[in-house]
């Protein structure tokens, strides 16, 4: 086969957070492929063509770029953060293991991106330092019963928790549910953040515990991270606090 699909990580935001692989790889496409706000941060040329799609129709957008490469032509399906991590990668892949036979002739590569938890926790200091897990607290694609457990172990093996898409209009009160999990686990002055919208003009970072987070500030924009039992706040006076967690376990 003579096309070539690559699935591109854009990162959290602008063009300031890809990576050279991630421009040439644009910069070789002829189609590009993506959920509609991930395809807008893009500046093409005439000779390239957007295919722009709604959200929760990944497989369909994977095929679709699958086909096009299978056809011959030169394709990139892009994801925010890092197309590894609860994105692109995975729906191609498992597009390709249930698909047509031929495409596992493509051209395929991954390209890597700065994924939400790295550029959060790059803005507050090291809260990933040490040993940490992460987790999404969507439902559509596994029952709640399983994030629950995972939460659950999470807490009682002491790993700084990520959790990705903590809330939406369909679940507006889950993040709720997961911080009532962990307040029966953790200590109640664990250190949470709540970072949205990281990278962009209306960035913010929220510093606060598992007693006073206030869950109804929580979008599918924010990432969250608690902290473990290790992680530490340094207060800077007039300047915004860090947040780290100890490379040791002692």
């Amino acid at each position: 086969m003579t096309g070539r699909l690559f699935i591109v990580g854009l990162g959290p935001s602008d063009e300031r957070f890809w990576t050279h692989e991630a421009q040439e790889a644009l910069a070789l496409a002829q189609d590009i492929i993506g959920y509609t706000p991930y395809i807008e941060r893009l500046t093409l040329r005439d000779d390239q063509i957007k295919h722009p799609s709604d959200n929760r129709v990944e497989l369909a957008r994977a095929e679709d770029g699958l086909v096009k490469a299978a056809s011959g032509r030169v394709v990139a399906i892009v994801s925010g953060g890092d197309p590894g991590i609860f994105a692109m990668a995975a729906a191609v892949f498992e597009a390709i293991e249930f698909g047509n036979p031929d495409w596992r002739n493509i051209d395929i590569t991954v390209i890597p991106g700065i994924s939400a938890m790295q550029a959060a926790a790059a803005r507050l200091g090291a809260p990933l330092g040490h040993d940490f897990c992460v987790i999404s607290l969507s439902d559509n694609l596994k029952p709640w019963r399983l994030i629950e457990q995972r939460l659950e172990h999470a807490a009682r093996g002491d790993f700084v928790i990520a959790l990705y898409n903590p809330a939406s209009k369909a679940r507006p009160n889950r993040i709720d549910d997961a911080f009532s999990l962990l307040r029966n686990i953790l200590p109640s002055d664990t250190h949470v953040v709540l970072a949205k919208s990281i990278g962009r003009k209306n960035e913010e970072l929220i510093l606060t515990n598992l007693s006073s987070v206030d869950g109804s500030r929580v979008d599918m924009t924010t990432l969250v991270i608690i902290g473990s039992r290790a992680t530490r706040r340094l207060s800077r006076g007039a300047k915004e606090d860090w947040l780290y967690t100890p490379r040791g376990s002692k």
